[in-house]
């Protein structure tokens, strides 16, 4: 069965033509109630023809708008903005007809321009600043008269000319009554529009602190979880030849045809004690380092120590592998390191893919190298066998894969992780004149 997809971005743009929807029959039953007020409890004369096919105007827009919102054509950005240019012309020809910037209901220009701010990229909400702005400024010299609703100045030229005082006086209360019911009713829209949008904007941001925090947490798992598989893998390595050291011994002892003596017996006894004793130590690393954060599991050494420590630790396990060391001297020794030790097993799963890969005779390559970034160093480890297929450079340390015949890769993958996760980078490539190059970047400590 075949689903159709709707991208995300367009079924945020339809909600806000909804919502643009809702807002324009606000809008319009807002004001057919104001001009029902003003015209038969105020006593205000207005330009009634006027104003209601303006509205009309309004609710056919509408009326399309509600027709649009049935199709299934994605809302684009032009559509949206021409559809509130239409809402800010309307506004201008409802406030033409009732006095213009006299009207106290001119700050609905600014309903438009929210709307615009926040559902349209800003270069949209300057053009709409200046499209309201320029017919507000029109409609202060441009609108039509509405004499009655004008204040008077009495003079004593008007005294004199037997102008009704009475009459004016209450034009004057009725117009202070417009703008009284005016501002009120603006305050009551303002008022409600600041909240609901205040309301909104705080959901939108205990929204995105509850996924940031969700996001955070699942990095932490996840860092934790890389620890412990390379922890894992490093532990799994370093106990395969003490296992297979002591599969020989019991296999040599349950295949001895006549007596051992108690001399022999007692050294193989030693040297399966000496392996366990290794497994133990490989398990135990594990155990007290897994639940370890970050910067309990890390210690700061200057970068040559950390990697004689390395070196050391990785000779203990292949003590036969020839190594030809290659140092510049440019490379930033010096520099300190956080010495992690899942960084450690990393590096060391390197070193020992590249000892099994390459011939004992010409042993392994290990340079360090200065980098052109500051606070960096490079590593670089190279091995003189067959080099890997091309088809799995293309995987590597995206996914385990079958990196050895009695392996599946694993140890490669947590070591991409690891090393990505502590800010470096890892590369890994075919050298032209036979074997594999692994480039490794890792970051240094940089001190205030």
């Amino acid at each position: 069965m075949l689903v159709n997809f709707v991208p995300k971005t367009e079924i945020s743009a339809k909600q806000n033509l909804q919502w643009l929807f809702i807002l324009r029959n606000l809008m319009i039953g807002g004001e057919s109630l104001l001009l029902l007020i003003s015209i038969d409890i105020l006593k205000i004369p207005l330009y009634q023809e006027a104003i209601w096919l303006t509205i009309i105007a309004i609710a056919a827009v509408n009326l399309y708008t509600w027709m649009r919102l049935k199709t299934d054509i994605p809302v684009t950005e032009i559509e949206m903005c021409s559809q509130l240019t239409l809402d800010v012309l309307a506004i201008t020809a409802l406030l033409y007809l009732t006095g213009g910037a006299t009207n106290p209901f001119t700050w609905i220009f600014l309903l438009p321009l929210i709307l615009t701010a926040i559902i349209l990229p800003h270069s949209y909400t300057w053009y709409m600043v200046i499209l309201t702005i320029t017919l507000y400024t029109a409609l202060i010299p441009y609108h039509a008269n509405i004499t009655s609703l004008e204040p008077h100045l009495m003079t004593i030229q008007d005294d004199m000319m037997g102008h009704d005082i009475h009459t004016m006086q209450q034009q004057d209360t009725a117009f202070l009554n417009f703008h009284m019911l005016g501002m009120w009713f603006g305050f009551v829209c303002s008022a409600i529009l600041v909240a609901f949008f205040a309301v909104e904007l705080s959901n939108t941001i205990k929204l995105g602190e509850r996924t940031l925090a969700k996001a955070r947490e699942k990095s932490l798992q996840d860092e934790q979880l890389i620890a412990l598989g390379t922890l894992a893998a490093s532990a799994a390595h370093d106990m395969g030849t003490p296992l297979g050291t002591m599969a020989i011994l019991t296999h040599d002892l349950k295949d001895d045809r006549y007596p051992v003596s108690p001399q022999e017996l007692c050294e193989k006894m030693g040297i399966m004690q000496e392996q366990i004793d290794r497994c133990k130590k490989a398990l135990s690393v594990m155990s007290a380092s897994a639940g370890e954060s970050r910067a309990e599991a890390g210690h700061i050494k200057p970068f040559n120590i950390y990697l004689d420590d390395v070196i050391t630790q990785w000779r203990s396990l292949q003590s036969t592998v020839k190594v030809n060391f290659k140092i510049s001297p440019l490379a930033p020794l010096e520099e300190s390191i956080l010495a992690e030790l899942t960084l450690t097993h990393a590096l060391i799963n390197i070193l020992n893919n590249a000892a099994s890969a390459t011939p004992i005779a010409k042993g392994i390559d290990l340079s360090i190298l200065p980098c052109t970034e500051p606070h960096f160093i490079a590593i670089q480890i190279r091995d003189h066998g067959k080099g890997f297929p091309i088809e799995m450079l293309q995987t590597l340390g995206k996914r385990p894969v079958n990196s050895q015949q009695q392996g599946l890769g694993v140890g490669l993958f947590l070591t991409y992780s690891t090393i990505t996760r502590l800010g470096g980078s890892i590369t890994i490539k075919n050298e032209p004149s036979g074997g594999a190059c692994v480039d490794i970047i890792l970051p240094l400590l940089v001190h205030a």
